[in-house]
């Protein structure tokens, strides 16, 4: 099926002045968008922005609460996402919605079987599958269970579940967000094969390098408005980027501040994780910015569990400003005066259900009682300051953690350990998964600023770029172990991987 112009049918979808708000937030302001039939079109913004709600909208998760929605020049009123897939609209969500146990042609086809009684005719199911194969050039072993398939391969099966239920607009959110980099290729070119036949794709991605690879428009959100729409090819990652986050973008890294040699605040000597691990030991002077690098699996994470005594080591010492430390729980770690930013926020590190009050206080609800009773007053006050340094935006105190932004989640972690008694030691791992480009200046903005207050720094983060913009000095992990240190000038990405797969190839540890 060949591609269809503006000028042979009316857009396929047309959003005019659509507007959303949940509670007192606006996630929506009168937002007007149109997209072509068979085409790609991109929704980027910070987190918060309001790409995802958007989307929603489109695909019926959500209903809006003013504006119009029109689908083929007729408005549509969706409620649901039913009413959205009878008009023709699906969408496939980050968190997948799919049957672990059953096979992949049960999936692609549950609750359109054909039956005789009520038995399945599974000869015709899969006569079916093999011509939405065919047909899409989208390829899944059917009779493999999808619990057993990859996330990429798994993105597969919902998108033949979207066209075998005759979708002609697929709403896609994140979509490459948990895949590697060849899955994230395979992927892009499914999304522009389709496009291709004729399916139009809305595309919502912080991703700017996919979304400038794979779009033939792209509009950029900021706070709820749309800033802009426009070709995909007269778009740059900086273009996107200074529209996305309102200012011009001089540089991805604020500048490194110069340390003088200070008495360390963490000595690290002989630390053993497990029987059979490496010996660790490392130091990290106030002011002082350190990095792990290394493979997927080396131990970085590791390092800094042990660290702050959520895995204990079996062997070694830890001392905090000169004295030897028992951290044998994170407890013991937090009265140390060390904070941890964990991997996952979600998981690890918020109560999701509980205010940004609850969540920053915390660690902290010893020191601000009186009289046995949490003092209200205080901790509104700490909780109050402690936002306002991380510049949390568009929320209170009282704002429930799960309604944050990715971006304004994370600050919340950092005006845990910003509160009241001030840390000594902060560890970080993997402190801007997830969230979009002005976020992550934000929090490297952060992290250099609790520096230069004289916090010391430890960090864990998969992007070398990362590492090369912040750190004094790198530390490169391989098997649980300190395999070379770099700083000043050999702190570059090449050196860095060079270090990495040396270490491999020598069995260093």
């Amino acid at each position: 099926m060949g591609r269809l112009t503006s000028s042979e049918e009316p857009d396929h979808i047309l959003i005019e002045d659509v507007s959303k708000r949940f509670g007192a937030t606006t996630a929506l302001a009168d937002v007007s968008v149109s997209i072509c039939r068979g085409t790609v079109h991109s929704l980027v913004g910070e987190n918060g922005a309001g790409k995802s709600t958007l989307g929603k909208v489109i695909a019926g998760v959500h209903a809006a609460d003013g504006g119009k929605v029109l689908v083929s020049g007729s408005p549509v009123a969706f409620r649901s996402p039913r009413d959205a897939l009878a008009n023709g609209i699906t969408m496939v969500a980050q968190e997948l919605s799919l049957i672990p146990a059953r096979s992949v042609v049960d999936n692609v086809f549950l609750g359109q079987e054909p039956c005789v009684g009520p038995f399945v005719r599974t000869g015709e199911l899969k006569r079916r599958f093999a011509a939405l194969v065919e047909e899409s050039g989208i390829s899944v072993p059917p009779d493999q269970l999808v619990g057993s398939l990859s996330i990429a391969d798994q993105q597969k099966v919902e998108i033949l579940r979207a066209l075998a239920r005759n979708a002609e607009l697929i709403v896609m959110d994140e979509p490459t967000a948990r895949l590697t980099s060849e899955e994230k290729q395979t992927l892009l070119g499914i999304v522009r094969d389709l496009a291709d036949q004729g399916t139009t794709v809305v595309f919502v991605s912080h991703f700017l390098d996919d979304v400038l690879l794979v779009s033939d428009t792209i509009s950029i959100l900021r706070d709820g408005a749309l800033v802009r729409t426009g070709p995909a090819s007269e778009e740059t990652n900086r273009s996107l980027v200074e529209a996305m986050v309102g200012r011009s973008i001089d540089a991805a890294y604020p500048q490194k501040q110069l340390t003088e040699a200070t008495e360390p605040v963490l000595e690290v000597s002989g630390l053993v994780r497990f029987p059979g691990a490496p010996e660790v030991g490392l130091t990290v002077a106030a002011g002082e910015i350190v990095g792990l690098a290394g493979l997927v699996g080396s131990g970085r994470s590791g390092i800094l569990r042990a660290i702050y005594g959520d895995e204990p080591p079996i062997a070694g010492s830890i001392r905090i400003d000169g004295e030897t430390r028992s951290l044998d729980s994170p407890r013991a770690a937090i009265e140390a005066g060390i904070g941890l930013i964990p991997e996952s926020r979600k998981d690890q590190g918020l109560l999701l259900g509980q205010t940004v009050r609850n969540n920053v206080s915390l660690p902290h609800l010893g020191q601000l009682r009186t009289a046995g009773l949490v003092n209200g007053g205080a901790e509104s006050e700490a909780v109050t300051t402690a936002a306002a340094q991380v510049g949390l935006r568009g929320a209170g105190i009282e704002t429930p953690a799960t309604s944050l932004s990715g971006g304004n989640q994370q600050k919340v972690l950092f005006a845990r350990w910003l509160t009241d008694p001030p840390r000594r030691l902060l560890l970080a791992d993997e402190p801007t998964r997830g969230v979009d480009v002005g976020a992550k200046r934000a929090i490297y903005d952060l992290l250099v600023g609790a520096a230069a207050e004289g916090l010391a720094v430890l960090f864990v983060s998969s992007e070398l770029e990362e590492i090369v913009g912040l750190a004094h000095r790198v530390l490169v992990v391989k098997e649980h172990g300190i395999a070379a240190e770099l700083s000043g000038a050999d702190i570059t990405e090449a050196t860095i991987l060079a270090e990495v797969f040396s270490a491999e190839a020598e069995g260093t540890p």
